[in-house]
């Protein structure tokens, strides 16, 4: 099934379990399109795909399998998913779900959830909107579009019997696309000729780093939605949050296996430089930067979309950084200690 029918621009998986603010326990994967987000939750996915996947796997060894896919597409499910039109500002070029939000003011509560979008763009370097799940349809609206379709439908049965015509071959109608849900403006940041290229979420989604064409890091609150730190002179600079170990009497520790908590990591951000050719590490949220590795041309920093335990002497695993060494082409884990 097509979501929507533009180029996509980013996947984006978070985990959700993370966020001790959330009363979401799933993670979710959101699709990112030229002024359209789609958010599809992670248990609703799992359930499609098994259950996709148990009417494949008895088909998997027949002779037509092929054949019965191309004719009957309809035998797979509707992905589970809500849509957002995020244009109202322009087009974007990246943009995340950062987190649930509290509904608007003057609201009845309702157990529908309200989410908080963040895009970049060339017509407004930030923007921010409220995502919410209903598709703003009153009870009246949705009354009288039934009745209006049933309506329609009754018309159109008598049409067919008083005007007879020939039989067509009947062919299976496409399945629709999905309409958009509920999309509510927040603010925008408009600075021409400045911007907004890329987007990094912090892990429990209240920082976010965002580049611009002029070279600028602005690091945002997504909560207060105000911008918190602003670093220049990084032209084409890429961004991932990095957790790093600070405390070095855990660190330097080897007689003992001691385990590390979350309390022992402190959350950073990895800016690689390429004009510069520097990786540098700045403590969160105002801290100084803590940490300069050097790197050779066509270096990259990568970030997996799940972590991976490392240690098996701890219970909690940090969320890492990885250095592409663009000459010798080796992968490895960016520096954790600090000191």
């Amino acid at each position: 099934m097509s979501i929507y029918p533009a180029k996509i621009l980013k996947l984006n998986f978070s985990e959700r379990k993370e966020n001790a603010w959330e009363d979401s326990g799933s993670d979710e994967l959101s699709v990112i399109f030229p002024g359209v987000i789609a958010r599809c939750d992670g248990a609703d996915l799992q359930i499609m795909l098994q259950k996709s996947f148990q009417e494949v796997k008895p088909r998997m060894w027949k002779d037509k399998f092929e054949q019965e896919d191309a004719d009957d597409e309809s035998s797979f499910e509707r992905m589970p998913l809500q849509i957002w039109n995020v244009s109202k500002f322009g087009s974007c070029a990246d943009a995340a779900i950062v987190g649930l939000m509290p509904p608007p003011l003057l609201e009845l509560q309702s157990s529908q959830r309200h989410y908080c979008a963040i895009t970049v763009g060339e017509d407004a370097v930030v923007s921010a909107y409220r995502l919410s799940e209903d598709r703003g349809r009153s009870l009246v609206g949705a009354i009288l579009s039934r009745g209006v379709a049933a309506t329609f439908s009754t018309i159109s049965s008598l049409s067919k019997i008083l005007w007879r015509s020939e039989p067509s071959p009947t062919k299976k109608p496409r399945p629709k696309l999905q309409s958009f849900a509920k999309t509510s403006p927040l603010t925008c940041l408009k600075d021409s000729p400045r911007k907004g290229e890329r987007l990094t979420l912090s892990p429990s989604g209240t920082l976010a780093a965002i580049t611009d064409s002029l070279g600028r890091i602005l690091l945002l609150d997504t909560r207060a939605l105000v911008a918190v730190r602003l670093w220049k002179g990084y032209r084409d600079a890429s961004c991932l949050f990095v957790e790093m170990l600070l405390k070095k009497d855990k660190a330097s520790s080897s007689s003992t296996h001691l385990e590390y908590t979350k309390s022992d990591y402190c959350l950073c951000l990895a800016i690689h430089a390429p004009r510069k050719g520097i990786i540098e590490v700045w403590q969160m949220r105002t801290g100084p930067r803590i940490l300069a590795i050097p790197c050779p041309k066509g270096s990259r920093i990568l970030q997996p979309s799940t972590r991976f335990s490392s240690s098996l002497f701890s219970s909690y695993t940090p969320l890492e950084v990885y250095l592409f060494n663009g000459d010798s082409g080796q992968l490895s884990v960016l520096n954790r200690h600090i000191g």
